[in-house]
């Protein structure tokens, strides 16, 4: 699972970033903020996303007053984006096509957190909105953006797709060849490791009132790894010199993580004990800056093209179903279609 006890040195193990232009998804807060944080004092121009303009201001004005950004930082400026409104993100994606003329960083940070399962007007989970199709579509619609930038002189594109080990205990005998069952509120399917799994990572012992939401996020996480991989695949057959990244970026201690513990009997005393052995926000920021931005990575790419990491940088295999180029496809094919059928594309 990664050496949990090694440090991240991120001024010794990133590339200057300067001159180049990044943008982090669900970055106004927990993870995704330190991201952010880590690139800007490497010099990049980043793009902090935040559900709406006032998170990300918020979220920039924090950094500011609370962290050292370092002697040669770059600049943060806020972008919004709601993730369940597809329209929304195909606009803040031409958006920023206007803004700018490069494009080397995109970290997909943005998921959605455990929370009672709903749909949206058109009966597509937010979960799988948030997680896969939104991300597919911003992604597709900056990628002229984003080639154009890799042919350029001593260029170095990088996509990171933030997952997690969550997608090692989805359902069995997955599938994405239709909406219908990318869809799936799995109400169906329970197990005793999938309840393990949900009472570790959210803190509830009520794991059958929450039991559909963890699997539903193990699939799409699990779906994120097979997107990248399809991804670099596609890269590589049309000599794209992009790489495409997946990572987990630890156990974390978040505010999100720290209010789930607060919940539980002697919930203060929990997170107390948890502080002890869980990453901090800032190295829970690590593992994605790392893959956007390591100077390993750029020596050796081929090495890491399409691969899954854990803290610090780790490459490590992920899961059966994670390495399956069947399933990448048929994800991948469904999603193109259900976006250009919705009218979203």
């Amino acid at each position: 699972m990664g050496s949990f006890f090694s440090r991240p040195h991120p001024d010794r193990d990133l590339l200057d970033l300067r001159g180049r232009v990044a943008i982090v998804t669900g970055a106004s807060a927990g993870i995704g903020i330190y991201t952010v944080l880590h690139l800007v004092r490497r010099g990049a121009k980043v793009y902090l996303v935040g559900r709406d303009r006032a998170s990300a201001i918020a979220a920039i004005e924090r950094l500011r007053t609370e962290e050292d950004w370092g002697l040669n930082h770059g600049e943060i400026l806020p972008m919004e984006m709601e993730l369940t409104d597809p329209l929304g993100v195909k606009a803040a994606a031409e958006w920023f096509l206007q803004q700018e003329t490069r494009l080397d960083i995109l970290v997909n940070n943005a998921a959605k957190i455990p929370s009672p399962y709903n749909t949206t007007s058109e009966g597509i989970s937010h979960s799988l909105l948030i997680n896969i199709i939104s991300p597919f579509l911003f992604t597709q619609t900056l990628f002229p953006l984003l080639e154009k930038t890799s042919q350029e002189s001593g260029s170095d594109v990088r996509i990171v797709n933030v997952s997690s080990l969550a997608h090692r205990v989805a359902p069995k005998n997955p599938r994405y060849d239709s909406l219908e069952t990318m869809n799936s509120s799995f109400s169906d399917k329970k197990s005793p490791e999938l309840a393990l799994y949900g009472s570790y990572l959210y803190h509830s012992f009520e794991i059958d009132a929450e039991l559909t939401i963890v699997v539903i996020i193990a699939y799409t996480k699990l779906a994120d790894i097979l997107w990248t991989k399809e991804l670099q695949r596609r890269f590589d057959s049309q000599n794209v010199p992009i790489t495409a990244i997946t990572c987990h970026p630890g156990s974390i201690t978040t505010e999100g993580t720290m209010n789930q513990f607060k919940r539980l009997p002697m919930g203060n005393f929990i997170a107390w004990s948890f502080s002890f052995v869980l990453m901090t926000p800032d190295h829970g920021g690590y593992t994605p800056a790392y893959a956007a931005a390591a100077k390993v990575i750029a020596e050796n790419p081929g090495k890491y093209k399409g691969q899954y990491l854990v803290p610090y940088g780790i490459i490590e295999e992920a899961s059966d179903d994670a390495r399956r180029e069947d399933l990448a496809q048929e994800l991948w094919r469904t999603t193109d279609i259900t976006i250009s059928n919705l009218g979203w594309a």
